[in-house]
Formats: C-alpha cells, structure tokens, sequence
C-alpha cells in the first residue's frame, strides 16, 4: 500500500505436482488509485530454485532474497517490461504463525493427513523501491503484508472459499485470511489472523471471523459478490490482557474480477485438474473511503482510520 494511494501485489506460485511436474510464475499486479484499469503482469520462470535455507527463492532474471538477520526481503524480476520489480519488505512487527507450525491438517487422522495448508505472516511491513512500468516509474514507499503459504493438495480440495483482509493504519494492521474447506471435509471455516503494531503483536490466532454482510448474485457466474465486510478478531496479549478488534463497511466498487483459469491457465489448470463444475474467481476490492478498525485491550479501546485491501474466492 503506497503512501500516494497505488496498491499492489508480487507473487510467486512455485507449483510441484506429485513430485512428476513442477511449474513456477511470478505475478504483479498494480491497481491505481484513480480507478483506471489494474496492470497485471503473469510470466512463468524458469531456472527456479531455492537456497540452502529454503528461505530465499531465485530464478532466471528473479529473485525474493532474505537478508542475513532475516528482518527484509528484496523482491526482484525482470520477466515481463510491463513491470520491473525492485522492492525491500522489512517488518516491522514480529511474524505469527497459529498453532506450533502455522498447518492446518485435512482428513480423520492427524498423524496421517490427507492434506495440509500452512500459512505464516509479516503483518505489518514497510516497503521501499518502485515497479517501473510503460507509464513511468511508481514510488511503492509505504506499508505492505508478507504471506508465506504452503498448499499441500488441489486447491479445490482444500477450500470452496476464501475470504482476506489486509488492514493498514498509521498505528496497527489487522490481516486475516479465512477459508471454508469443500463439503467433502464438512464445509469447516478456518480463520488465521492477528492484529500488531509497531514493535509487537497484538494478539494472533484462529479465534477470528470474517463475514459478507452485503451480497449480490454476479451476473456474469452467480457467484454472491460482496458488498460489505466485517471482520474480527479475539484473542489475548502476552500479557494476558482480552483483545477484541472489529472493521466492518462498505466495500464499494470492485478493484477487478478475476476468471482465474483464463488469467493463469498454465499453472491453475494443473492445479484444479479440469474438474468440471470448478470456476475459481477472485474479487478484489480497496473501498475508497478509510475504515474505521476499533480495537480495545483491556480496558482501553482506539479508534483509527486505515485502508483495506480485501478479496473474496469463489472456488466451487
């Protein structure tokens, strides 16, 4: 989230089928804050890999690199003109991950699961650099949310849906990424999120909720689009203190849909594995207007403005 209003995302889905095939993308996407249309660069890489730690990732003309005291990531790539990368993410809050590996198991047995999903956050973040595109170069400085997440089986195995928030104010960020797993594993919700701010978690776990107070059938898919939001979290400081946060409004008009498998065919299709009935769409969304995320420890309750970046999946 720049200082100047422009959002943005970089991405790298490193795809490994069954150990048979492995695929790898690296993704850009900018929305402008005076509503033009989003630039979305998608460009499969190759001479991909990982160094000895497993925690940097390179590839031809790319590379997310962790410095030595593991507090920034440098966010390189030259794989598509329309958007050359050069970005430094250094947190600014600890990271959280829930439970003792940040996993979430699928199946009756846990020592033997059926599947998995990991995922582990830098929640508050400040950013540094610019993506240059056609149009000239765009100044990122400001606030940003690094996820590092670990899917391990087919996406519409693990989750029908999927909700996300990511919060942004000049004192906190409250990040959430909840998911509703297929009826296949009971339509079970599973929420991870927290709340920091500088220097600190305020509290983080999977005591949290995410919910579309507004919805319309989409035309184009019948998929219910939303239209507000409200998310929660409940939790405890390390002090012990009860934490609850609240945001809750209007979304207003969508950032972008996305028709997943016709923006990335080459590594979704795989994913999915062509099952019939399966039709992924993303929708994104920064309401104009600043929302209010009301946050009491204890005794003691804060108001303050921020901006949201949020999206909703719809899987199957």
């Amino acid at each position: 989230m720049a200082d100047d209003g422009h959002i943005g995302m970089t991405q790298v889905i490193y795809n490994n089928v069954a150990g048979i095939r492995t695929s790898c993308q690296f993704n850009t996407k900018i929305f402008y804050p005076d509503g033009k249309k989003p630039l979305w660069s998608s460009d499969a890489v190759d001479g991909y890999g990982f160094d000895d730690r497993q925690l940097s990732f390179y590839a031809d003309r790319c590379a997310i690199t962790l410095n030595e005291d593991a507090t920034s990531y440098s966010v390189k790539s030259a794989t598509n003109e329309a958007s050359i990368v050069n970005l430094t993410v250094t947190r600014t809050a600890p990271g959280f991950q829930v439970g003792s590996n940040g996993k979430s198991f699928f199946g009756t047995d846990p020592q033997h699961p059926w599947g998995s999903m990991r995922h582990a956050f830098w929640p508050r973040c400040h950013v540094e650099g610019s993506i240059i595109t056609k149009n000239g170069d765009i100044n990122f400085k400001g606030r940003a949310l690094f996820i590092h997440a670990l899917q391990g089986m087919k996406p519409h195995h693990a989750a029908a849906r999927w909700k996300f928030c990511n919060f942004q104010s000049p004192t906190y960020a409250a990040v959430m990424m909840e998911y509703t797993t297929p009826p296949s594993y009971g339509s079970t919700v599973v929420s991870v999120g927290g709340v920091a701010q500088e220097g600190e978690i305020v509290c983080a776990g999977a005591a949290n909720s995410g919910q579309h107070t507004q919805i319309t059938s989409d035309p184009d898919n019948e998929w219910p689009e939303p239209g507000a939001v409200r998310f929660a979290w409940s939790g405890k400081t390390k002090s012990g203190e009860d934490v609850q946060a609240e945001l809750e409004g209007s979304l207003g008009p969508r950032l972008d849909r996305v028709d997943v498998l016709a923006e990335v065919p080459a590594v979704i299709k795989t994913l999915v594995g062509g099952v019939v009935g399966t039709r992924p769409y993303i929708y994104q969304y920064a309401p104009k207007q600043k929302l209010e995320l009301k946050l009491q420890v204890g005794d003691k309750e804060v108001v303050e403005e921020g901006v949201l970046f949020s999206e909703a999946v719809f899987i199957s």
